[in-house]
Order: structure tokens, then C-alpha cells, then sequence
């Protein structure tokens, strides 16, 4: 994502209130690359036109709303900013669990806009980093359960202490350019586990 240059998506049903936003965002060097209206897919139009960033202004957003930011934030993630009137702490909270970056109430103006979106960015880069963090550390600990199963079994059919059983396996990853945590899941199915 280039922080100099954005693609931003604008939905909006109010045509006056996205141009001026719209002029907002190409004085700073943005270009505003699609404007759809509430009620179309987002999802589909964020696949169509691969915005770095999403922008939705409405005054009350509904539960579809919500679920197209959900899908939006699962499939293909990007910096959402929600402006609204809605002020109810649990849709605020529903809006954020569904990927929101930023939610904006009071409005927009043409002021705001610039340091809200950067805000978004730098939220929105933080949380995926800790979403890569945590799916390494669930992946590798998956391999380490892996592992020592596999370990347990060598150590159980060939009477080996827990290192040499490690040392096997590593081999065989050498050997065969794979993961130790590969070797162990084809051992593991040739016995059946």
C-alpha cells in the first residue's frame, strides 16, 4: 500500500457530500477510484477495483452493512474508516470486530479527513501485523504438537530417547528438503494417527 498515493472507495448515497470528499482526498494526491452507493456488494466491488482503503459514510448503517465489512475483512482486508451518526456502543463494538479500522461520529469534513485516514492506516497495518504474529505462532505450534506425536511414536517403535527420536526425523527433513513438522505429519499417516 503507498501511503503517498492511496486508491480509495468511497460509499456514499449523498452525491454532494462524496465530491466533496472526493476533492478533499485528490488535494492530498489520492485518487477516489470507485463510489458506489449503499445496498451493492462491497465485496465485489472492493474485488473489482482493489482499493488500498475503504471509505463508507452513512448515517445509519445496518446489519448488511456490517456483514459486507465482515466479509471485506475476511477475504480481502483493508483499512475500512465508518462514518456515522449511530453512536450505540454495541454497534460500534460489532462495527470494529467486523474489520472496521476507524469509526467516525460527528461527521466528516473536509479538514478531518487526511489525519483520520492515516490513523486508520497505521491501526489497520498494526492489527494485521498481529494477525500474521499470532497465525505463525498457532502454525508453529501446531508443528510442535506434531512433532512430538510423531517423536512419542518413534521413540515407542524403535525404542529411542526423545533427541535421537528428533534427530531422525530432522534427517529425514534434510534429506527429503522438507520440514521437520512434514515429516512428521507423513509419518504420523502411515501409522494411522
Amino acid at each position: 500500500m503507498n501511503a503517498e498515493r492511496l486508491k480509495i472507495m468511497l460509499v456514499d448515497q449523498d452525491a454532494g457530500r462524496s465530491a466533496i470528499l472526493r476533492q478533499a482526498l485528490s488535494d492530498a494526491g489520492h485518487t477516489v477510484v470507485a463510489r458506489i452507493e449503499p445496498g451493492r456488494s462491497l465485496l465485489g466491488e472492493v474485488q473489482s477495483c482493489q482499493p488500498d482503503i475503504v471509505i463508507v459514510d452513512m448515517e445509519a448503517p445496518g446489519r448488511d452493512t456490517l456483514e459486507q465489512m465482515r466479509e471485506i475483512g475476511r477475504d480481502q482486508p483493508k483499512p475500512i474508516i465508518l462514518f456515522s451518526n449511530k453512536r450505540d456502543g454495541e454497534y460500534i463494538r460489532q462495527a470494529v470486530q467486523a474489520g472496521v479500522s476507524a469509526y467516525v461520529v460527528d461527521g466528516l469534513s473536509r479538514e478531518r479527513i487526511m489525519p483520520i485516514v492515516e490513523v486508520a492506516i497505521a491501526r489497520f497495518r498494526e492489527f494485521e501485523a498481529l494477525r500474521q504474529e499470532l497465525h505463525e505462532t498457532k502454525s508453529q505450534l501446531a508443528d510442535r504438537k506434531v512433532i512430538d506425536k510423531a517423536k512419542g511414536v518413534l521413540m515407542q517403535r524403535r525404542g529411542l530417547s526423545e533427541d535421537a527420536a528428533y534427530q531422525l526425523l530432522r534427517k529425514a527433513a534434510m534429506d527429503r528438503n522438507l520440514k521437520v513438522a512434514e515429516v512428521a505429519r507423513t509419518l504420523l499417516a502411515l501409522e494411522g494417527l
